[in-house]
């Protein structure tokens, strides 16, 4: 166990090394430039007249976060939440005017069956700063941004870091609903086979798409709260004229709840209804063979009682016997059918 506030981090093993790019811009100025040296990233070495946006790829590097929270005066407790990938979403406000935000950013690593992971990620706001950390990946998920910022399209030019820290959780949200059209596609599947009564689908596939749908939710489900305490509380860090923005995110952020609890009653009514099916085919199997040893029944019992071995059996002389025997055993069965489709049986 290490004291509160000790950088460890906690996640996946990361060959690659940390990689930091330093943003600058304004409304008529743009600039980005990778770090060398963790020296540029001091906020001295920043525009004052410029947003600052500092994008950290990769935190299994502890010393690159350690460095990098003393040059901004980061709280260590902060800084190990950001090297935590296990840590769960959630929004706070530290002295010194800065605003910590983590949430999870959700992938798709398989469809077939569905399986999706989480990315880590954390963001550190100031009043003209802010830094992003993110879990070292293939791609980045901020180009996007990086791509309008560099263009000079849209808003985010011309407004501060809560404009920015909008739009890359924006970008994060929109992702959401990605995933979550990969889970709309699989329960669509889902639901063909169950109302087809298919036998291949199996209470495995069911409840491992269950499993990931409950995991989506989980990384999702605080973020509601966390947007909501954003507009509610009267910071200096998040602009009037800003919040609108945020409250649109809310809005979407519900919409990705609601899509996501409907989606799971869905999987449970799907489950039900193959448990039903997989329950109503047994019985009928079982009607079938209960129906067919009711039959031969008394068959049997006709056959056992001319198969004993007593001398005086008056029937054993008759010429015709045998076929006594079948005529009677072919009425009994033939009656016995019809006793059944009467009651509706079979």
């Amino acid at each position: 166990m290490t004291s509160p506030g000790t950088l460890t981090y906690i996640g996946p093993e990361i060959e690659l090394k940390t990689r930091v790019r330093k943003i600058q811009y304004n409304e008529s100025f743009y600039q980005n430039t990778p770090v060398k040296t963790l020296s540029d990233c001091s906020p001295e070495r920043s525009m004052s007249n410029a947003i600052n946006w500092l994008d950290v790829d990769g935190i299994h590097e502890t010393h690159v976060i350690e460095n990098i929270g003393k040059l901004y005066g980061l709280h260590p407790l902060l800084l190990e939440d950001i090297v935590n990938t296990e840590h769960k979403p959630k929004l706070e406000m530290f002295d010194k005017g800065h605003l910590f935000l983590t949430l999870k950013m959700l992938h798709v690593e398989s469809s077939a069956p569905l399986e999706i992971s989480s990315e880590h990620i954390s963001f550190v706001m100031g009043e003209k700063f802010l830094i992003s950390f993110q879990e070292e990946r293939t791609g980045d998920v901020f180009t996007p941004v990086i791509n309008r910022l560099q263009a000079s399209v849209g808003k985010t030019r011309r407004n501060g870091a809560d404009y920015l820290l909008f739009a890359l959780i924006d970008i994060i949200v929109d992702n959401y609903f990605v995933v979550l059209e990969k889970f709309g596609e699989s329960l669509e599947s889902i639901e063909d086979q169950v109302i087809g009564g298919s036998t291949d689908l199996s209470l495995t596939d069911l409840y491992a798409l269950k499993r990931e749908l409950s995991w989506a939710r989980r990384a999702v489900w605080p973020l509601r709260d966390m947007i909501n305490q954003l507009i509610r509380e009267d910071n200096q860090l998040v602009a009037k004229e800003v919040i609108p923005y945020y409250r649109d995110l809310y809005d979407h952020v519900m919409q990705v709840i609601d899509t996501i609890e409907s989606y799971r009653e869905l999987l449970a009514s799907l489950a039900d209804v193959h448990l039903s099916s997989l329950s109503n085919r047994m019985n009928s199997v079982m009607k079938t063979l209960t129906i067919f040893s009711a039959i031969f029944m008394p068959l049997t019992f006709i056959v056992g009682v001319y198969g004993m071995n007593f001398d005086y059996m008056p029937e054993i002389q008759w010429r015709n016997g045998y076929f006594y025997a079948w005529g009677l055993m072919a009425l009994v069965t033939l009656g016995m059918i019809i006793y059944f489709r009467r009651r509706k049986w079979m």
